[in-house]
């Protein structure tokens, strides 16, 4: 069964934008990963933003790796790109609201606040698609075959 990659770089965004909870962490790092929300842009595909702290283990930014798990569990992404601290003013407003300035004493002009651009190279994306088939199958204990439950596509955003 071949997987429509465009198609499943859609079913990825649509699960993100409707719950945009991240994980992420820097390849130079050996600490855990950080929960971040994610900022969309509809216009900018190959980003991500997010708000942060200068203290933040993120900040230095570089080379960066994201999981993402869907609100329903049938999505599941491993995403690389590289972190850069945003400078646009532009672009920070845009994203900034009431649930982000309540991160920062000071509001927008708070010298912690930090925004950084995640500019994504590629993702892996698994969707969890229960064939009724490959249902069947594993209800009764039968060995599944790949292509029984779900698409897996390594993809360029």
């Amino acid at each position: 069964m071949m997987t429509n990659t465009d198609d499943i770089k859609k079913e990825f965004w649509t699960a993100l934008s409707d719950s945009p909870n991240m994980l992420v962490n820097l390849h130079s790092s050996s600490d855990h990963s950080v929960p971040m929300r994610a900022y969309l842009d509809e216009d900018a595909k190959g980003a991500i933003w997010f708000y942060t702290s200068r203290s933040n283990r993120l900040a230095p930014g570089g080379q960066a790796m994201a999981q993402f798990v869907s609100k329903g569990h049938d999505l599941f992404a491993c995403i690389d790109g590289i972190l850069f601290e945003e400078k646009d003013t532009s672009i920070i407003d845009k994203h900034w609201n009431n649930a982000v300035a309540a991160w920062y004493d000071e509001g927008r002009d708070d010298p912690d606040m930090l925004m950084l651009r995640f500019e994504l190279r590629d993702a892996e994306i698994w969707t969890a698609d229960m064939s009724i088939k490959g249902a069947f199958k594993m209800m009764l204990g039968m060995r599944m075959q790949e292509n029984e439950s779900g698409d897996h596509a390594t993809v360029k955003l």
